[in-house]
């Protein structure tokens, strides 16, 4: 093959030349971990085929719904959300089902925040994902595309 022949070509992609799309999920009846991966995949940008690591070529995502996903096995009992006050013994654990109750929108955003890379990118991408317990959101200028996973 000569030197000059070269069929394929790796895109690379600049901050400047990304158009951001919005997608609107349901979580309805998903699992929380499964579901989680999914949106993760599509804010940081895997799902495209130009994906670059070091670019910002993710697209918003929208989560209504989020009071309707689902956990297996005995997870709704036994799973832990764990944060510390900062005073002298103030570590406090709050149930799944509590939780579920009080905020659910933190549910799904604790697993997608665990799942994305530890980094200042990682961030500016969390900024795109908004979550609402219910069917109603306010995301309508984004003009947001319905997907279904």
């Amino acid at each position: 093959m000569s030197e000059r022949y070269r069929p394929f070509k790796t895109i690379i992609l600049k901050n400047e030349s990304v158009k951001h799309n919005w997608f609107i999920l349901d979580a309805a009846g998903k699992t929380l971990g499964r579901f989680a991966s999914e949106v993760t995949k599509i804010l940081r940008g895997k799902h495209k085929p130009a994906f670059t690591p070091h670019a910002d070529g993710g697209d918003g995502v929208v989560i209504i719904n989020a009071d309707k996903i689902h956990v297996t096995g005995a997870k709704e009992a036994q799973k832990l959300y764990r944060y510390y006050t900062g005073h002298i013994g103030g570590l406090r654990e709050v149930p799944y089902r509590t939780m579920l109750a009080r905020k659910p929108e933190y549910i799904i955003e604790h697993a997608v925040k665990g799942m994305m890379p530890k980094s200042r990118l990682a961030k500016q991408q969390l900024r795109r994902l908004r979550i609402f317990a219910g069917t109603e959101h306010d995301q309508v200028a984004q003009k947001p595309i319905k997907a279904n996973i």
